[in-house]
This record gives structure tokens, C-alpha cells and sequence, in this order.
């Protein structure tokens, strides 16, 4: 029929005078050549990514393009967006049938991340680059149809997951080159056309004219500004209740008539709380990539701060979504603080499920295409009025909300979950002019007082997995004084008598040890316990 054969490395191609080509995987002395060519990228599930080796069969059959290895929808359709980068570069695409497979096939791939991967993988198998040419590289990014690689969430685990499992060389798009060069040890090359890529793997075509992706601003001071401790008129015993709660990492319950400055205290926690390490804010920096809410692309090094509305769901606030799970509001929140402002008004659904990751520091979200683990270690604050209407303080007279009313407002706030708060802060209103007099420490003092009683924590439990008083089981620090402690035994007291839960005795030994730290004590005395208790004590009726 007048076909031309032609020679390339062993392998056997015939092309068809109607241009079709055909490959026969035979070297002239007659043994078979593999015919598969492959590249490699990341499936994320939550934090914990999988290495996926991307592997592309061009065999004989009834022409096509099929992906097998249990991809979704989106990824379903990346065939599409494969051949428009081909046509953009002018590339021939397989006349036969090509079969990609992403293994392993028992993890689930989501996304238009791997698209870059999968073209990666057929390039090599037509031969238009060299299999030689960088192997071991990891590739992520989407494609359009114009041959542009588009930037994709996620990258800091992605290539967090590759440097662990040994693959130094990471390919991304343009505009996610600075978020990729933030994990330490990567080397990135960064592209923005398909026809770039092909010709630094050892292709040779030209490059078309193509809107650039643009690379955002590297700052890594890109938290919002947070306001100072100072700002807040008067109540001192409201910030030195915050302060003892940033250096033990424990949870607030701050009531309070409209007005007097709750929000404005919360939001001003993360300034009097102490940097994050670089470990942390790596995983902090994760999980908002695959959020998409990292900001210009820079390492997160302040505790961060969500404040969703009360308004949110219980997917908002723990996560999920269709395919993978992605991270809800307390895990954005992790290492920072979660701030609920009016909090009885948040759903019943939305408050109990705040229970299992106020316990275990993180969330397990399970769904029918897969699950997903993510960290959420974050400080509770939350704040309510004294009634629906807020006007219940000083006589009452203003108030217009029924006992009924009163009593169902509080209700959401159900006991196990105000089990789980360690402080119990009344925020009173302020007389203006008496309250211009009360000035305050900056946030910059109270921080350093907080750092000073956080490295005492540290010191005392360096051989232990936890750093904060408020991650340490209540045994060990029974423990440590004493089973016949006078201390321990004035506790005991009052959990028999029933104004205490065990749970709650736990939180009281571990919030003593935050004061004696803030006070430079090597241990709690009973002065700190006495206090301890008083700071649990049901705030709901005395603001």
C-alpha cells in the first residue's frame, strides 16, 4: 500500500500516505520494546498526598483516548483539554488508540492538577520529547485548550508529598512558581506554555503567542493587619482572662452585653500569640493551598483567625464538599483561633459538631468517593450576649426577651461543649470616660509575657509529644503532683459534690499550670487552682 517505514531507536513507525501513522514496538533484531512511557504527580486526600505514576500505552486499536485508574469527572474530561494543547503546538496526535492509566487505581484522583502529568506521559509515548529527559520529575497543572498551563490549588502538599517520597524535580505552572519554591529543598521550573515544556524535555517546535499566567507578588508579610490590645477600652479583666487563654491554648466563652469590645478582643488574640515555627507553617500553608485562601502566595507565619458567620453550615465549618473533602473553618483555623461572635445563633448541627475536633485536634471527613483527614488544633472563642436581644445587664429593664426565650437561646450552648471551655470570661460595659483611663499593655508586652510562660510549658514537657497545657492529658499532670496532693484533693471535693464533671477537672489542673507559668512558678499552689475553678465558673448569668 506504499507505506514508508521509518527507523527511530529500534522502534518500527509506518506512516500511510493519508498521514496515519502506525507503530510496531519491534527492533530490527526482532525483540519486543516496552510500550509504555510514563511521568509522575500527586493525589492529594486531605493533607497526605500519593505518588501517582501516570503511565501512557499508544497500541493498536480502534482509535482513541480513555483514562483508566479511577479518575473523576474532571479529570474524565482532561482527554478534551489534552488534544486542544496538541493542536496549539501543532503537535501530531496518535492516529491509534491511546490508553493512559494513573496508578495506583486504588486511590482516587481528583482535579485538573494531572493534566499536565498525563500530557507529560503521551508526549513521551509519541515521541515528541525524550523519555531521557528529566524522569524522575513531578508535574502539576491544568491545561487549556490554548495550550496554557493554568496554575492549580494545593501545590505546597503536593510537592511537600513528592520531596518526601524522593522527587526533587518539581514542574508547575507559572503563576504557582513562588508558592512551590516556599517548601525547602524543591528544585521548580516553571512554565507557562505546553510548547515550552516540550522543548526543555528535548522537543523542538515553536512557540506561539499566548497570554501570559501571571506570577502574583512574593510578600511574606501577608497576614492582615491585626490591631492592638490598647485599642480596647477598659476591660482588663477581659485581657488578662485572653492572655491566660493564648498562653495555654485554651478555650473562651466571653458573655457580654452589645458593644463592649468582645470582637474586637477576639480578633486582637493572634497579635499577643507567639509566631509560628517553620514546621507549622508549612502544614498552616497546606492547608490554606488547598483551601485556595493563601494569600499572594506566602508562607503563613502569624496564628491565623476565622470568623465564619453564624449563619454557615456544618460543611463550611468542618469541611467537605463533592469528591475529596476540602478543608472547612476549623482547619483553616488550625494553630490559630476560630472566633464564633454570636454564638447561640450558629445551628445546633453546627455547634455539636465542633465536639469530636475540639477533642482530638482534627476532623475526619468521610464521604462516598473518599475520606479525608485534616489537622484542626485551633483555640475556641466564643461570644454571646446576655439574652436574644442583648439588653439583659445592669437592672434589665430594657430587656424585652421572655424567661422561655432566654433559657432556648442559651440551650444551644449544650454542656458537653461548654465542657470543653476552659474559660468562662463575663465582659461587663465600660463607662467612656472611666474606661479612657485604663489604657493597657500593647499586644507587643502581653506577647512576650506569653512566650516567657510557653517556653516554661516546653521545657517542663520537652520528652513529651505536646507543647501547650492544654494538649496534655490531666493524668500526667496528676502525676506530676502527686496522687495525694492537697491540691488534688480539694478538687476532688468538688467533683463529688457534683459542681465539677472529671473532664472538667482535667481543664481546671491544666489551666492552673498555665498561671503558674504566666507567674514564673515551677507549680501550681492552691491559690491557682482556687483561681482555675472561679475561671470556669458559668458566666451565662452574671455579664
Amino acid at each position: 500500500m506504499g507505506y514508508e517505514p521509518l527507523y527511530d531507536s529500534g522502534v518500527i513507525e509506518f506512516k500511510s500516505p493519508d498521514q496515519t501513522q502506525y507503530v510496531e514496538y519491534f527492533n530490527p533484531e526482532g525483540k519486543e520494546v516496552s510500550r509504555v512511557s510514563n511521568s509522575y504527580t500527586v493525589a492529594l486526600a486531605g493533607l497526605r498526598g500519593a505518588i501517582v505514576d501516570v503511565q501512557s500505552l499508544n497500541g493498536s486499536g480502534k482509535p482513541g483516548f480513555r483514562i483508566t485508574g479511577l479518575p473523576d469527572a474532571a479529570l474524565s474530561q482532561a482527554t478534551d483539554r489534552i488534544r486542544g494543547a496538541y493542536l496549539s503546538c501543532r503537535l501530531r496526535w496518535s492516529g491509534s488508540l491511546m490508553v493512559v492509566n494513573l496508578a495506583p487505581a486504588s486511590v482516587p484522583k481528583k482535579g485538573a492538577s494531572l493534566d499536565l502529568a498525563i500530557l507529560v506521559a503521551t508526549l513521551r509515548s509519541l515521541k515528541h520529547v525524550k523519555k531521557t529527559f528529566f524522569p524522575r520529575a513531578v508535574f502539576f497543572g491544568e491545561l487549556g485548550l490554548d495550550g496554557r498551563i493554568l496554575p492549580v490549588r494545593g501545590i505546597l502538599p503536593m510537592v511537600k508529598t513528592a520531596l518526601e517520597n524522593g522527587h526533587s524535580e518539581i514542574v508547575v505552572s507559572t503563576g504557582n512558581q513562588a508558592e512551590a519554591k516556599l517548601v525547602r529543598g524543591a528544585r521548580v521550573f516553571a512554565f507557562g506554555h505546553v510548547a515550552e515544556l516540550v522543548n526543555w524535555l528535548g522537543g523542538e517546535i515553536a512557540v506561539p503567542k499566548y497570554e501570559k499566567v501571571v506570577e502574583p507578588t512574593l510578600q511574606f508579610d501577608s497576614a492582615l493587619p491585626i490591631g492592638d490590645f490598647s485599642d480596647v477600652i477598659g476591660q482588663e479583666q477581659a485581657k488578662w482572662s485572653l492572655e491566660i487563654a493564648a498562653a495555654g491554648g485554651h478555650h473562651v466563652l466571653m458573655v457580654g452585653p452589645p458593644g463592649t469590645g468582645k470582637s474586637m478582643l477576639a480578633s486582637r488574640m493572634p497579635g499577643i500569640m507567639t509566631e509560628l515555627s517553620e514546621e507549622e507553617s508549612l502544614e498552616v500553608s497546606s492547608i490554606h493551598s488547598i483551601s485556595g485562601t493563601l494569600r499572594e502566595n506566602a508562607l503563613i507565619t502569624v496564628p491565623p483567625f476565622e470568623a465564619p458567620h453564624h449563619s454557615a453550615t456544618g460543611p463550611a465549618i468542618i469541611g467537605g464538599g463533592t469528591g475529596i473533602p476540602r478543608p472547612g473553618a476549623v482547619s483553616r483555623a488550625h494553630r490559630g483561633i476560630l472566633f464564633m461572635d454570636e454564638a447561640p445563633e450558629f445551628s445546633n448541627l453546627v455547634l455539636q459538631t465542633l465536639r469530636q475536633p475540639l477533642e482530638n485536634g482534627e476532623v475526619i471527613i468521610d464521604r462516598a468517593q473518599g475520606s479525608a483527614r485534616y489537622p484542626s488544633q485551633f483555640q475556641l472563642i466564643m461570644a454571646a450576649n446576655p439574652c436574644p436581644c442583648g439588653m439583659d445587664f445592669g437592672n434589665g429593664l430594657r430587656c424585652i426577651c421572655t424567661s422561655i426565650a432566654k433559657r432556648r437561646y442559651f440551650n444551644r450552648l449544650s454542656g458537653p461543649l461548654l465542657d470543653r471551655v476552659d474559660l468562662n470570661i463575663p465582659v461587663e460595659s465600660v463607662h467612656f470616660q472611666n474606661g479612657q483611663n485604663q489604657v493597657g499593655d500593647v499586644s507587643a508586652v502581653i506577647k512576650q509575657r506569653v512566650s516567657q510562660a510557653q517556653l516554661m510549658a516546653k521545657d517542663r514537657l520537652i520528652k513529651t509529644p505536646w507543647t501547650k497545657n492544654s494538649q496534655v492529658p490531666g493524668s500526667y499532670y496528676r502525676k506530676l503532683l502527686g496522687s495525694d496532693n492537697a491540691l488534688l484533693r480539694s478538687l476532688n471535693d468538688i467533683v463529688d459534690k457534683g459542681f465539677l464533671s472529671l473532664r472538667g477537672a482535667d481543664r481546671c489542673i491544666r489551666l492552673s499550670w498555665t498561671l503558674a507559668d504566666l507567674e514564673g512558678r515551677t507549680s501550681p499552689n492552691s491559690d491557682d487552682m482556687e483561681y482555675a475553678y472561679q475561671l470556669r465558673q458559668d458566666t451565662r448569668n452574671r455579664a
